[in-house]
């Protein structure tokens, strides 16, 4: 959690704040005598305020928050207890605290995603290998590849909103798990607590919901982290090469030096941003497995220890991802030069025979592939491959499969079908790598990330107004 809510917002924050909407509804409504409500304000003023001294004791549960203000202002403050119970108010700062790790996890997402539209913005002209099963596999433009990323980013945003709508559900005023005959209503206590609605049934609010909430969280976390890991390994595939087109900025956090192999720059942010991703799976995977097999109305799942630490493993790894994206350096001509070595052009040629001349694609696919066995023999690359040797495999080829033996490419035609360049700006497929598809998608994942920057401004806002609102109010009472 950012630093913000992991002080202002802890636990005992929220049952301080679960204690003053208490007040002022109770008094509200009629239910508890106004000098009543002022002296307990007091004393619920001096209980915040001892916690807020340095190493003062901030308690997070109702049993050791009540004695302190009992001490504070006598036995009669605990009728402000009626018509509530720790399960409810516990419920609560569960849910409160879930959601501010949502916002912190949407904030951190929402600046991974600008970061990749700045870098996918600058590299529209760079021309990389794409991998497949761990191996080269096609020509692509930077730019394409990192608006995938940006988009995958952009579906785990999707998620934290959905998950956040199924969390902003105030359990207040639901008890222990059946109500009351106390007749405080409940919707006051949400709008308070900036919570959008109640979680209704009174059983389900605290006994099942309570444990399924970090479970949804959990499910975020792990959409996330596997794409953090995809995006770092592509890198690392890169990295160790002995001339890479992608490095990283040296010094700071981002690499470090071997002690005994002077050539060495290890990239110290790559390896440890995994390693944290993988810890916060595996934080994910143990919300899981706590609640998995839990009776209702048990506390397994629930820790809220175990639950922060896995949305602040999550936040950890989306800042550095962050740090990672714009440390990177693309050498656009070494690149090319990679592209240039292989044959990731091959199934163009496949393609471009049967769409320009009727052959069938699995007689294209075999010429094209005994091209490659020939060339790779060889030691020749697309920009070293003979046209004439073209021609004579292409009528090998045919002849083994009955067609006509004339290669009808021109030697510029069958030039372009290697180009990489010329084979990624002339594809025709919507949400391809030509120029026009990534101006429209930087355009449309722009448009998105500006709508969530929006929405979670909108909800932080919410929750402030809402508690300053509360502030007010209770304010009155001293």
């Amino acid at each position: 959690m950012n630093e913000l809510h992991q002080y202002q917002r802890d636990r005992f924050f929220w049952l301080a704040e679960i204690n003053k909407a208490s007040l002022v509804i109770n008094t509200k409504e009629g239910l508890m005598d106004a000098e009543l409500a002022g002296r307990i304000a007091k004393a619920l003023k001096k209980v915040i305020a001892d916690a807020a001294e340095p190493s003062a004791d901030r308690p997070i549960i109702v049993i050791k928050f009540e004695p302190k203000l009992i001490a504070a202002g006598g036995i009669e403050v605990t009728k402000l207890h009626v018509g509530r119970s720790s399960q409810d108010m516990h419920g609560t700062y569960w849910a409160a605290t879930l959601r501010d790790g949502l916002l912190d996890i949407s904030e951190a997402l929402n600046d991974v995603r600008d970061s990749l539209l700045s870098l996918a913005s600058r590299n529209r002209d760079a021309y990389v290998t794409n991998y497949t099963n761990g191996v080269p596999a096609q020509p692509n433009s930077y730019a394409h590849y990192l608006l995938g990323f940006a988009e995958a980013f952009a579906r785990d945003a999707e998620r934290v909103r959905e998950a956040y709508a199924r969390i902003d559900r105030c359990p207040m005023g639901s008890t222990v798990l059946n109500g009351t005959c106390w007749p405080l209503p409940r919707e006051p206590m949400a709008d308070y607590l900036g919570f959008e609605s109640l979680a209704e049934n009174a059983f389900g609010a605290v006994q099942i919901s309570s444990v399924e909430n970090p479970i949804d969280v959990a499910h975020c976390v792990t959409e996330i982290e596997l794409h953090v890991g995809m995006f770092i390994q592509d890198v690392m595939a890169q990295y160790g090469q002995p001339n890479p087109w992608i490095l990283l900025k040296e010094g700071g956090d981002n690499t470090y030096v071997s002690s005994a192999m002077p050539q060495k720059k290890n990239p110290g942010i790559l390896n440890s941003t995994r390693r944290d991703a993988s810890t916060a799976i595996s934080l994910a995977m143990g919300a899981i497995m706590r609640t998995h097999n839990t009776p209702t109305g048990m506390t397994d799942g629930r820790s809220l220890d175990d639950n922060a630490a896995m949305v602040e493993a999550c936040v950890k790894t989306l800042r550095n991802l962050n740090k990672i994206i714009n440390a990177l350096v693309i050498n656009k001509e070494r690149a090319l030069d990679e592209l240039n070595s292989d044959w990731t052009s091959s199934q163009e040629v496949a393609d471009r025979l049967m769409k320009n001349y009727g052959l069938p694609f699995r007689i294209g696919h075999h010429f094209a592939s005994n091209i490659v066995s020939f060339a790779k023999r060889r030691g020749l690359t697309p920009l070293t491959f003979p046209y004439e040797d073209a021609r004579r495999i292409y009528a090998e080829t045919t002849t083994a499969e009955g067609g006509d033996t004339v290669f009808p490419m021109t030697e510029e035609e069958f030039r372009a079908c290697v180009d990489p360049i010329s084979i990624v700006e002339n594809r025709h497929t919507r949400g391809g790598p030509q120029a026009s598809e990534v101006e429209r998608m930087l355009s449309l994942e722009a448009d998105k990330l500006r709508c969530d920057k929006q929405w979670t401004e909108g909800k932080l806002q919410k929750i402030e107004e809402a508690l300053a609102k509360l502030e007010g109010d209770f304010r009155k009472f001293l």
